[in-house]
């Protein structure tokens, strides 16, 4: 098992400044690599590829992508690029996205995600494997007239996949490299998540898939802060049907005999590990900022 942090956006400075600065720190304190998210923001291929090449040795990756709103063309050319910048060392994540997200920010009906999933991993393999494709499914079309080869990048961008429910972990086994499961307490991971991907990857003749799981963590000497913080957090989350199910399944036993908690409360206890200073520390903690971590 090896560990690294997932890098999100500071909040002030120059968000591009902070990634390269907190992935050095990252490195030099023994953390193999690090992750950015999508959003609305910055670009995270872009960004990994600064990274990976500002701060050598480290893996970099994206986790991750939306199918929703983009091309395999154009990520099929982002992620080479990041290749190319970093010699090798870029992990491409892609996620289904959500409802509100994808119609509420572009205007496109979530319609058949499972179905886009299949279609947008099987031209996108072709294309960072071969520089080419000609690809005509249902819901997309990715035709090469020309070569889209970017000279230096590794042949073959890991392809994970954000995937936590019964198809998209099908889909995932059969057509990517591994999977980025959020919010997935151990229970979850052990007994549902990693044998379906593991199954699907099996029966589709292809290696064990990587998981490369996000668990957020906090150090403070405030429990209560860091719990208000993180529940107003994840609060998100608890409406979306995948991340709802993966922390259930971390709390079936005890929900099946009706037990447990409800709500972003129960979110919170399943995925975040708090940690009380104890030691001269203890001064030096001056605010609670939950961090995504992978493992």
């Amino acid at each position: 098992m090896t560990v690294g942090v997932a890098i999100g956006a500071t909040g002030t400075g120059n968000q591009i400044d902070a990634g390269v600065r907190l992935a050095a720190e990252a490195a030099a304190a023994g953390l193999r690599s690090a992750w950015f998210g999508q959003t609305f923001g910055a670009d995270s291929p872009q960004l990994a590829a600064i990274v990976g090449r500002e701060v050598p040795g480290i893996e970099v990756g994206t986790s991750a992508i939306p199918a929703f709103g983009r091309h395999p063309l154009i990520v099929s050319s982002q992620a080479l690029t990041a290749q190319a910048a970093t010699h090798g060392r870029y992990h491409l994540g892609l996620a289904l996205g959500t409802r509100l997200l994808t119609e509420g920010g572009f205007g496109i009906p979530y319609e058949r995600p499972i179905a886009r999933l299949r279609e947008f991993l099987t031209a996108l393999r072709r294309l960072t494997e071969t520089g080419t494709a000609d690809f005509h499914g249902e819901l997309l079309t990715a035709s090469t007239p020309i070569p889209a080869h970017v000279p230096g990048a590794e042949a073959g961008v890991p392809l994970l996949v954000a995937a936590m429910g019964p198809q998209a972990l099908r889909v995932s086994g059969e057509l990517a490299d591994g999977i980025l499961p959020y919010l997935a307490g151990p229970r979850a991971l052990a007994e549902h998540i990693v044998p379906a991907v593991t199954a699907a990857a099996r029966n589709a003749g292809r290696p064990a898939p990587r998981i490369v799981a996000l668990v957020h963590g906090v150090v403070t000497s405030d429990p209560d802060a860091a719990r208000a913080a993180a529940t107003e957090q994840l609060a998100f989350y608890e409406q979306i049907p995948s991340y709802a199910r993966a922390v259930a399944l971390s709390h079936h036993h005890r929900h099946r005999h009706g037990g447990g908690q409800q709500g972003p409360d129960r979110m919170f206890r399943t995925v975040f590990v708090l940690t009380y200073i104890r030691t001269e520390l203890e001064s030096n903690v001056r605010h609670t900022e939950p961090r995504g971590t992978t493992s």
